[in-house]
């Protein structure tokens, strides 16, 4: 809800040729309470008032010479960006309500002036208004947290990569389907994923690893061999699945190295 008192200081113009008019809607705001409200008996400096001041509510007479009050609220659409025009015309034709509203005004009161209704019409519209402004304010809020969590995401991510490569050989992501998403080194070659490879692998030791990631199981420091062109190799893997948001599988990621020098050093110890 919006507070009394943010309603009672809203900005207010008041638009109309007649001088008795502007004078009686002014006093009518005051004694409610209303602390910023200005007024002009000129239409054209409308449009020039509002970017400059941004009204909250913009009360306005529909017959005036020279600019009238639907030539008014053409031109202020081109002001607000987001298509909300705060405006409460006053007319003393039934005929001009309608057409006022398709114009883009909020809502309309009739001449001569039922002070009460005019004064629960305008608190009602700036009330609306406030809670729009409110609502804008919070969605850019809202992107902005977005957009500021979506640049940690990646910036998060981008630090894993790079330390996976880092400590690493090589590194990996799959998809649900087995397909891989995202890697750095010989991926193919070394684990096998998607039917890449030399092969030479020790197939009870490989169908393992398969088995594994099939099962949608983690895994730590793996260790596997295969043979190339008459040398054994040794390759280490370790690697996880990955969930999304409902818990639905969504692939596997993981990183390994070759360790062949590092086996073959405990083996002559």
């Amino acid at each position: 809800m919006i507070d009394p008192s943010e309603i009672l200081g809203a900005e207010i113009l008041i638009v109309d040729d007649q001088e008795a008019n502007v004078m009686l809607l002014e006093r009518m705001l005051a004694n409610a309470g209303y602390t910023r409200v200005s007024s002009t008996m000129d239409p054209v400096a409308v449009c020039g008032l509002h970017r400059q001041h941004h009204y909250d509510l913009i009360v306005l007479d529909l017959q005036m010479p020279g600019m009238d009050g639907f030539a008014v609220l053409e031109a202020l659409k081109d002001i607000e960006p987001d298509g909300y025009v705060p405006v409460l015309v006053v007319t003393a034709q039934p005929s001009h309500k309608l057409r006022a509203l398709q114009a883009g005004a909020k809502d309309f009161v009739g001449k001569p002036f039922e002070l009460v209704e005019v004064e629960t019409r305008i608190r009602n519209l700036l009330e609306v208004r406030l809670l729009h402004r409110r609502l804008h304010r919070h969605n850019q809020q809202l992107e902005y947290t977005v957009l500021q969590r979506t640049a940690e995401l990646r910036a998060s991510e981008a630090r894993f990569q790079r330390l996976a490569e880092l400590s690493t050989d090589w590194y990996w992501e799959q998809d649900a389907d087995g397909v891989l998403t995202h890697w750095a080194g010989p991926v193919a070659d070394m684990v096998g994923i998607g039917g890449g490879g030399a092969g030479g692998w020790d197939i009870a030791e490989h169908a393992l690893l398969e088995s594994n990631i099939a099962e949608r199981k983690a895994f730590l420091d793996f260790v596997y061999s295969r043979t190339i062109g008459g040398a054994l190799q040794y390759l280490q893997v370790s690697g996880e699945p990955m969930f999304d948001d409902t818990g639905r599988f969504a692939g596997y990621r993981g990183v390994g190295r070759d360790v062949t020098a590092m086996a073959a050093m405990f083996t002559r110890k």
